[in-house]
């Protein structure tokens, strides 16, 4: 049996553009409905949504069959619940709250068996290797693995030029909700402040060689990502999606009530 090949990763690297799309019901069903829509990505959020390493493993499992890339962001860049996310088959990882270049080797280092890293050895139990059934796993498994880190403070962006240099670090992903809290435009992502720290960053981790990425669900502002080199962008949330879905036909019935929040993120929003 051959080892999946990360197309993702693959992508990144010929420095051709993905699409994805966040997925935050934390639930198998809607995770394979989501998988055959024609995006390039799926990220399987496990900070903000209710996901653990179980409903994460079947999430994995419920899209492998689709021509997309299962991306997992865990809760916090923690090296045992990395291992275990990898064993369950994640081969992408998307690492929150990335504030220095040390934090981005560790987060390296946990994606990669000894000599190269810390990864934990137990292939015989673990679907990633398909229970010792792929040939050679443990020596070919650290190619196919793919570190997205996360930079979200004013701390992570004073940094951001040796993060991006750290070897094994595929892309950079500027987390616009946290980042213009740190930047003290909190609830203002789409603040010019922001915006120009997040287009700056993007020209300064492509000249590291890495790709940039991003999550808007302002179609506008993510085809100007992209514009500025952005090489992973995400362009909607499912839970947005199904919501903003759900108001508009209940509107065609009744009227919204007077006090009822718009039901499309104002521009410039995150989710």
């Amino acid at each position: 049996m051959d080892i999946p090949r990360n197309a993702f990763k693959q992508a990144l690297q010929a420095r051709r553009a993905q699409i994805g799309l966040w997925v935050g019901l934390a639930d198998a069903y809607a995770a394979e409905l989501l998988a055959g829509t024609g995006f390039d990505w799926l990220l399987i959020d496990g900070e903000h949504a209710p996901n653990d390493v179980r409903s994460v493993l079947a999430q994995l499992q419920a899209v492998a069959p689709y021509p997309v890339h299962p991306i997992v962001r865990p809760p916090v860049g923690d090296v045992a619940l990395i291992k275990q996310l990898l064993d369950t088959g994640a081969q992408t990882l998307l690492i929150p709250m990335v504030e220095t270049a040390e934090q981005a080797a560790l987060m390296v280092a946990a994606t990669r068996y000894p000599p190269h890293g810390v990864r934990g050895v137990g292939s015989a139990l673990a679907r990633s290797s398909r229970w010792n059934q792929i040939d050679g796993y443990l020596h070919r498994a650290d190619d196919e693995m793919c570190v997205l880190v996360q930079i979200e403070s004013a701390t992570g962006l004073r940094n951001l030029d040796e993060i991006a240099q750290v070897p094994g670090v595929d892309g950079v992903f500027f987390g616009p909700a946290d980042l213009s809290a740190s930047l003290g435009y909190l609830g203002q992502p789409g603040h010019p402040e922001v915006q120009h720290a997040i287009t700056e960053g993007f020209a300064r981790v492509l000249a590291a060689g890495k790709a940039p990425g991003i999550l808007t669900s302002d179609t506008q502002l993510a085809h100007q990502y992209l514009d500025a080199g952005a090489l992973f962008v995400a362009v909607g949330v499912d839970t947005t999606l199904l919501v903003g879905a759900a108001r508009r036909l209940a509107a065609g019935f009744k009227p919204p009530a007077a006090d009822a929040p718009a039901a499309a993120p104002a521009q410039g929003s995150v989710y």
